[in-house]
């Protein structure tokens, strides 16, 4: 893992027309990214089977051979529905539950399966696109080990500064990020039944709206600071506002972006203006060796060049523990967009020698 240390230095604004009166987020006098290969995409979170299709004789509509003669049955489930952000303990109830080893909610595995005849237990995935709504539950006879959610990338609205890279965008990259196996399909199952997602905390309206518009910018509210340096302070500030905060004056975007204020659109004055104000918002300043205490919805600032000066921002999307303990930290962002950006491929890959820092909520 590479090291970090707090950097911040306030820059000089320089005058825009058209859009607003300060430069915005993102530089680009960065080190260019170098490599070449793909990386996994596509509309949900990847993920991993650890021993292949499920054993067994699998059974339409919930049902299957379970241990014995006794065919495995789903009959209840509670909660009825988890938050977005998932980590809620799960409970199926139901019959000949003896043998499942893994579970899947909407095609991401599950952690912490356990089971007895008639219940498993498991802890419920983030929804895979942070996204309110029924998810099939499948048990499996067979352990499906997690995998962290694939990246995409997408610069269809301008982000040509690219977080400062020229080239390549990170699904262009050379991956850190070990291809997953197809999760096994539902018809596999021993038995499966429905979750409900629901939008019920600050951080799961925080990652709802981080991820309706991770591509598809909000124009119409808050503009794009794609031709003045880089949209991605942008970004990261209306998540904010979805998180529950409220605009200030000395915090803001009005207008459809044509009047900001420096600490909403420039990475190098939002640093220690969240220093500043850390006691309102209830915020910790932390170094990248203090990732295990990081958690999703939290704030990342990236220094490129070791400069003193932050170049990009972005919002932690998930975070994921190896089985070796190692902690890994993806996070959307604009300038470059992306859902699920590897933090360690980021300062290692594409920026080499970057590193990085967080403002963690303490609640």
């Amino acid at each position: 893992m590479t090291s970090s240390f707090t950097r911040r230095s306030l820059l000089s604004l320089a005058g825009v027309a058209g859009i607003g009166f300060v430069a915005a987020a993102c530089s680009s006098d960065a080190p260019k990214g170098s490599g070449a290969s793909t990386a996994a995409a596509g509309g949900s979170r990847a993920a991993g089977q650890a021993s292949g299709a499920a054993s067994g004789s699998a059974a339409a509509s919930g049902s299957a051979a379970g241990s014995g003669s006794e065919k495995a049955a789903a009959k209840a489930l509670t909660p009825a529905q988890v938050p977005l952000t998932g980590g809620v303990t799960v409970t199926v109830t139901g019959a000949g539950l003896a043998a499942v080893r893994g579970v899947t909610v909407g095609g991401v595995p599950a952690r912490d399966v356990e089971a007895t005849a008639t219940k498993v237990t498991f802890t419920a995935p983030h929804q895979a696109m942070y996204t309110a709504g029924d998810a099939d539950v499948a048990l499996f006879a067979d352990a499906i080990a997690p995998v962290a959610s694939a990246n995409q990338s997408s610069d269809g609205n301008g982000s040509a500064a690219n977080d400062g890279q020229s080239g390549a965008t990170q699904s262009d990259a050379a991956t850190t990020t070990p291809a997953a196996p197809p999760t096994p399909d539902a018809s596999a199952a021993l038995a499966t039944t429905t979750l409900a997602y629901a939008t019920l905390t600050a951080v799961d309206r925080q990652l709802e709206y981080a991820m309706r518009h991770w591509k598809d910018y909000n124009l119409a509210e808050y503009g794009t600071m794609n031709p003045i340096g880089g949209d991605c302070a942008n970004y990261v500030n209306q998540t904010l506002v979805a998180r529950g905060w409220k605009q200030r004056d000395d915090w803001y975007n009005r207008s459809g972006g044509a009047a900001h204020s420096a600490t909403w659109t420039y990475c190098p004055t939002m640093d220690p203006w969240l220093d500043a104000n850390a006691a309102t918002f209830g915020l910790t300043r932390r170094s990248l060796d203090e990732r295990d205490k990081v958690r999703v919805g939290d704030i990342v600032f990236f220094d490129w060049n070791h400069n003193d000066s932050p170049d990009h921002t972005t919002i932690v999307s998930e975070v994921f523990t190896e089985p070796d303990g190692t902690v890994r930290i993806n996070s959307a962002s604009h300038n470059q967009d992306g859902p699920y950006r590897d933090l360690d491929e980021m300062i290692t890959v594409q920026h080499p020698g970057g590193t990085a820092w967080f403002h963690t909520f303490d609640a």
